[in-house]
């Protein structure tokens, strides 16, 4: 009993003492000195740590098969590797790592089996590598002959090099190998294909039969490219019509592209063969060596490049001057472009237009304009019939910033257990090669495509806010449950905002910088730079004309031009909402 008195006295004292000692100033600088350097340590370590998942710029609802840390918000970065970039590369974010008490990826190649969770973080990035032209290079030693395909993800050089078979005159002058065989099987099977070709055959970049689409646009598509590429471009009978994009400020490219399809109309009207020459949103270093400046940067050219060559050396003669055998765009007046007559050579097929377009709850059936809106949706859709190796590059970055981890999952939950350590070399069958490469690039569908517009468009259209654009989307539901994603593309940072409110969709979106207020459509685009403003709304554009359905506000010319893509690529059946008509309607 006194020894225990005896210890609790020692400890007593020796507290008393400990107190009276951590009270003075020269420890307290001691404790404060001590817990300075673990916080250096600390972010000094943090800033070693490899890249972790959320700066990839993805954030995953729970309905779409991954974590969401506050609602169904997903967007894309819309950067590319090197050769198409204009956002942070993927060189910069080549390595993922995982929750410390899941261990790293590189631990579990050495013996255990990869979680499922660990599985798609490696394919994602092993995908990204290859996006940013890493062949070579990929988390946990993983080598490219372990990397399975990428639903979400187009072989662009595959896919422009056999477009160029279609879009080129063949041996001697003979017409391309378009028959009733399409994509790949239809070019390597030329021995057996011959049988299907046929003299009304229709190009391959028209989707659907004619029911799908508006009124004679298989063969208006077929009889454009016949007058674009004549077999022999010196004929002396031949004359041309040459003209710049248009590149008043403050003009949209939206108002280029109707300006285009107007000087298209001039010239199979007068039997030119339209050669376009400086764009001026393709002057920048994404648009490389003999594409800066022109068209054929993002889509294939309107012409031959023989043609071409012998447009601009016409230029150059003051006879051929004289005798019109060229003009070009000043030739002609601001009211024969924009409102001038529309080809006839086909008749008037406006006139049986299948009223699917939604306004107010009633089918547009007639308006004044029918002819102008069947014509530009024909311009349109030659001028874009295929893309370029880099606008497929734009696309493919796109979707894999969206869908990606999507399609690793998918993926993943296909691909044996052991994987990576164990796979599947099976070459591919024919079937695979020939027939199921026809097939575009995967996406989650059904998806619905919403262009909310406002800033300065107030001046010329009725403008609504975001909750009508998402009345016209809960309808397209009721009819149609199982749709839950949205690609919504907008210059209002507003809206973005705004679609938090709607946590029963999943939103896709670039991640770009957008307006805050009214700020002109001129000053927003400056603020981006010509490349971001350019590819964004080009990447905002295709995904929409591919989408299952749309959501729109056809007086805005974007939103009518995608309206226009929409109806000759198949989709007329899908029907168009808007929450407006255009204003010359």
């Amino acid at each position: 009993m006194e020894t225990t008195t005896a210890q609790k006295s020692l400890e007593r004292v020796i507290s008393q003492k400990a107190l009276q000692i951590s009270s003075s100033t020269p420890c307290k600088l001691w404790v404060l000195g001590f817990f300075c350097g673990v916080c250096i340590t600390y972010l000094f370590l943090v800033s070693l740590t490899p890249f972790r998942t959320q700066p990839f710029g993805l954030v995953f609802s729970s309905s779409s098969g991954a974590v969401s840390q506050s609602s169904s918000m997903i967007y894309s970065d819309v950067g590319t590797s090197a050769k198409y970039s204009f956002a942070p590369k993927f060189s910069q974010r080549k390595y993922i790592s995982l929750p410390e008490e899941k261990g790293t990826l590189e631990n579990s190649q050495g013996g255990e089996t990869l979680s499922n969770e660990e599985g798609v973080l490696m394919l994602y990035s092993a995908w990204s590598a290859l996006l940013d032209g890493e062949d070579n290079i990929f988390v946990g030693g993983l080598q490219r002959s372990n990397v399975p395909q990428a639903p979400h993800l187009e072989n662009c050089r595959s896919s422009v090099e056999a477009n160029k078979h279609f879009d080129n005159h063949g041996e001697n002058g003979s017409f391309p190998p378009w028959t009733l065989w399409k994509g790949l099987l239809g070019l390597d099977q030329m021995h057996l294909a011959h049988r299907a070709k046929f003299e009304g055959a229709y190009p391959p970049w028209i989707v659907g039969s004619d029911e799908d689409n508006f009124p004679l646009t298989r063969k208006v598509q077929r009889d454009i490219w016949i007058h674009q590429h004549p077999q022999n471009c010196n004929d002396p009978n031949l004359r041309f019509l040459v003209a710049d994009w248009e590149r008043i400020p403050g003009f949209g490219m939206g108002a280029q592209l109707a300006g285009m399809a107007g000087l298209l109309a001039i010239a199979v009207n007068e039997k030119r063969i339209l050669v376009t020459n400086y764009y001026n949103r393709a002057d920048h270093s994404g648009c490389q060596g003999s594409l800066r400046s022109h068209w054929s940067c993002y889509f294939f050219p309107e012409t031959s490049l023989e043609c071409q060559k012998r447009a601009f050396d016409l230029l150059k003669s003051q006879e051929a001057w004289k005798n019109g055998i060229v003009t070009v765009k000043e030739n002609y007046t601001s009211k024969e472009i924009w409102a001038g007559r529309i080809p006839r050579i086909w008749g008037d097929p406006w006139s049986y237009l299948q009223p699917t377009t939604d306004i107010g709850g009633n089918l547009l059936t007639h308006h004044r304009k029918m002819d102008r809106r069947w014509w530009r949706a024909q311009a349109i859709r030659y001028l874009m019939r295929f893309q370029s190796e880099y606008t497929c590059g734009l696309l493919n970055m796109a979707r894999h910033k969206a869908f990606g981890l999507q399609a690793a999952k998918m993926v993943v939950e296909n691909l044996p257990v052991a994987w990576p350590k164990v796979v599947d070399n099976r070459s591919q069958a024919d079937i695979e090669r020939f027939v199921w490469s026809n097939h575009k690039p995967w996406i989650p569908r059904p998806l619905l495509s919403m262009h909310v517009r406002m800033g300065d468009k107030a001046c010329e259209m009725k403008v609504v806010g975001f909750e009508n654009y998402m009345q016209l989307a809960e309808r397209i539901r009721e009819r149609f449950p199982n749709i839950n994603s949205i690609w919504l593309s907008t210059e209002m940072q507003e809206f973005i905002d705004k679609s938090r409110l709607y946590p029963y969709w999943n939103f896709y979106y670039t991640n770009v910088t957008r307006q805050i207020g009214n700020t002109t459509m001129a000053a927003y685009e400056a603020s981006l730079g010509r490349e971001i403003s350019t590819n964004n709304p080009l990447v905002n554009f295709m995904m929409a004309s591919e989408a299952d359905f749309f959501v729109g506000a056809l007086g805005s010319t974007w939103c009518y031009l995608i309206d226009g893509m929409r109806n000759t690529g198949g989709k007329v059946m899908a029907g168009y909402l808007s929450v407006n008509k255009d204003r010359f309607w």
